[in-house]
């Protein structure tokens, strides 16, 4: 019998890149006209995983995260990488929106995937390890189908390929 190969599965994101574009918007908040003054401001807890944006208003802090959110692009960040919350009343009348960021694959997601791949009717097995999900296959030409079809659907998150063998 053939040795299998497979891939990996995963949704990873760079923290060191994450924390590049919080300095690259935090830089550009205290450089813009419209944003002087308006005391907005932006902080990123890599422990917690977390982006909270403080602005006076609602307006302001959609400003602030459309600035936030065109630097990971430029760095290679998928923008799905950020579940935004919505905004919530902070003290003295301003708006507090905080950003988590989406690191693993979750069960329900997993098992979506794992659907997706056996309903394609691909000669693969499907392995769900924790936050990952591992694809065998004698065949490579059938592991690179899987990779296409995975990139053509959106599961609300972005999926890296890693550990081709």
């Amino acid at each position: 019998m053939a040795k299998d190969s497979s891939f990996d599965v995963v949704s990873e994101v760079d923290l060191q890149e994450v924390d590049n574009a919080y300095q690259q918007t935090v830089r550009e908040i205290s450089q813009r006209y419209d944003l002087k003054g308006t005391n907005a401001s932006v902080e990123f807890s890599k422990p917690e995983r977390t982006i909270t944006v403080s602005a006076p208003a609602d307006f302001v802090s959609k400003q602030v995260i459309d600035i936030l959110n065109s630097k990971p692009i430029k760095r290679g960040i998928d923008l799905t990488a950020v579940s935004w919350g919505s905004p919530q009343a902070a003290t003295g009348g301003s708006v507090r929106v905080i950003g988590r960021l989406v690191e693993g694959i979750d069960q329900p997601t997993a098992k979506k995937i794992n659907k997706d791949i056996k309903d394609s009717k691909a000669k693969v097995k499907v392995a769900i390890e924790g936050d990952r999900l591992r694809v065998f296959s004698a065949s490579k030409d059938a592991l690179q189908g899987v990779i296409a079809l995975l990139r053509s659907k959106d599961y609300g998150q972005p999926l890296q390929f890693t550990n081709y063998r």
